[in-house]
């Protein structure tokens, strides 16, 4: 027997609450092509050219834990995706949900990934369909510490969702490493910023630009223009999680 290589695998998703994940899906767009909730729950969304199905969620789960389950979803465009849901969202609920369940992550330009959590605890990745294929750890050795630093930092933002340990990252490197170059030490400090308003800890913030601040002095043009474009991802972030 030969198999055909014509193969199609379908997510089947744990639903905790059907008419919430339905009421999710409808308000980004996406098509309700099957609703059933009695004798069993059986849900299918569609946009484009993808669709998730959704059975019942076994005992024991809590979607606040945000390990129920997962899917990748690869697309030509990553960032028209996010950009789609980000309208949806504010058309719907006026702000971008950005915190708890659901939510959309942050998308930066250039990143190859973002995740939508749905209200179960699943991860709805959206991953550029050329983003390299080989495993990426970040903290290049061969970089100067806090540089390396700022390289693991981007891995843990963009690639694991953990924005706590990546200010833990930056934040330790600046402590063991204050006679880094000055234009990193900017950059981590730029970094921390946008991270901060991503945790929702302003409180953070002032001291922050403060330290900022007193390294601006020391860098060249050129360095100052790279510095600028980092925090203006802070501003772009803010821009983003307020309402519309």
């Amino acid at each position: 027997m030969t198999l055909t290589p014509n193969e199609t695998t379908v997510p089947l998703l744990p639903c905790a609450s059907g008419e919430e994940t339905t009421a999710f899906y409808k308000s980004l767009g996406f098509a309700v092509t099957y609703e059933q909730y009695r004798p069993y729950l059986y849900l299918v969304f569609e946009l484009s050219g993808f669709a998730l199905h959704y059975g019942k969620a076994p005992k024991g789960i809590d979607p606040a834990d945000e390990d129920a389950g997962g899917c990748l979803v690869m697309v030509d465009d990553v960032a028209a995706y996010h950009a789609a849901f980000t309208a949806a969202m504010r058309a719907a609920h006026g702000k971008v949900l950005a915190t708890g369940l659901p939510r959309l992550t942050r998308y930066r330009p250039g990143a190859s990934r973002f995740t939508l959590m749905d209200p179960n605890g699943n991860s709805i990745v959206f991953i550029q369909r050329d983003e390299p294929m080989e495993l990426e750890y970040g903290g290049d050795k061969t970089l100067p510490p806090l540089q390396r630093a700022l390289d693991n930092a981007r891995i843990y933002r963009e690639f694991k969702n953990d924005d706590k340990a990546a200010f833990r990252v930056v934040t330790s490197a600046l402590r063991r490493h204050g006679d880094a170059a000055p234009v990193d030490r900017a950059l981590a400090y730029a970094t921390l910023v946008e991270l901060a308003l991503a945790l929702g800890e302003p409180e953070r913030i002032p001291g922050l630009k403060a330290d900022l601040a007193a390294v601006l002095p020391e860098l060249s043009e050129g360095d100052r223009k790279r510095v600028a474009d980092e925090a203006r991802l802070a501003e772009d972030l803010e821009t983003w999680t307020g309402d519309a």
